[in-house]
């Protein structure tokens, strides 16, 4: 009896759908975070009856023949690239990229990752670093007796410094947009990386046709919606309930045929 292992892959797949949900839920306050979907696909048949086969010597056909499916399987885990809602900070370190784009971080060992979550901070060098210390990319570097620090939505960063009466250009931010955002690969702490699939980075200042622009004192929220994620996960916990009732019955279709005398 097919029906246990297709009702099994049934059950394995609304699991994994709904550890896809439980991530989504559980980064709904992270910055910059972009919800995940997850994507299936049925499986191979199995033809009991061809369709089109030759039903008899008159050259007449089987029209719609018999197949039999053997279960579901996972195809992919889709990230959905829509942009989340802006909130203001004020802090001045802070920056939202409002449209597309990505800001270009360099990673210890000097490869580059990129990120949609803005909460930048200075280390003890006045460099503009990640939270987790990482090089925010082109490299800027912050004097210390700066008063005030402004940024255009260009990405150009200004400093007023004591003592003079016009700013400073310290550095141009930059953004970076792919072909394929979706083929991009997370590892974690909000970084994204470049792979076969994203396609090759295009690089531009802020601003320009295809790119967004940068708004200081904002931070891009996650694009995470509750209620769809609960209603979701309500639908997953049904279909993975529906799987084991099938297990159950095929195993009392089994029983009852091994207790046939």
């Amino acid at each position: 009896m097919k029906a246990m292992s297709t009702a099994a892959t049934g059950m394995l797949a609304q699991q994994l759908n709904v550890e896809v949900i439980s991530n989504n839920i559980a980064n709904m306050n992270t910055t910059g975070f972009k919800r995940s979907r997850a994507e299936f696909q049925d499986l191979l048949y199995q033809n009991i009856e061809r369709v089109g086969a030759n039903s008899s010597d008159a050259g007449t056909t089987v029209p719609s023949g018999i197949q039999v499916g053997v279960g579901v399987r996972a195809s992919g885990i889709y990230r959905i690239t829509e942009q989340g809602a802006l909130s203001i900070t004020g802090n001045q370190y802070d920056f939202a990229i409002n449209g597309r784009g990505y800001f270009r971080i360099q990673m210890p060992d000097g490869t580059d990752a990129y990120t949609r979550a803005g909460s930048f901070q200075i280390d003890q060098t006045g460099q503009l670093v990640t939270p987790s210390g990482y090089i925010v990319q082109p490299n800027i570097t912050v004097p210390e007796d700066n008063i005030d620090i402004t940024v255009n939505e260009q990405g150009e960063v200004q400093a007023k410094l004591q003592g003079q009466t016009n700013p400073q250009v310290l550095g141009q931010l930059e953004l970076v947009i792919f072909p394929n955002e979706v083929g991009l690969e997370a590892i974690g702490n909000n970084l994204l990386v470049e792979t076969q699939a994203s396609g090759a980075p295009a690089i531009s200042t802020p601003g320009q046709p295809g790119y967004g622009t940068v708004l200081q004192g904002y931070l891009e929220n996650s694009n995470v919606n509750p209620v769809s994620e609960i209603t979701g996960m309500i639908t997953a916990q049904r279909g993975y309930e529906m799987n084991s009732k099938v297990i159950q019955a095929a195993d009392e279709m089994m029983s009852a045929t091994n207790n046939l005398r």
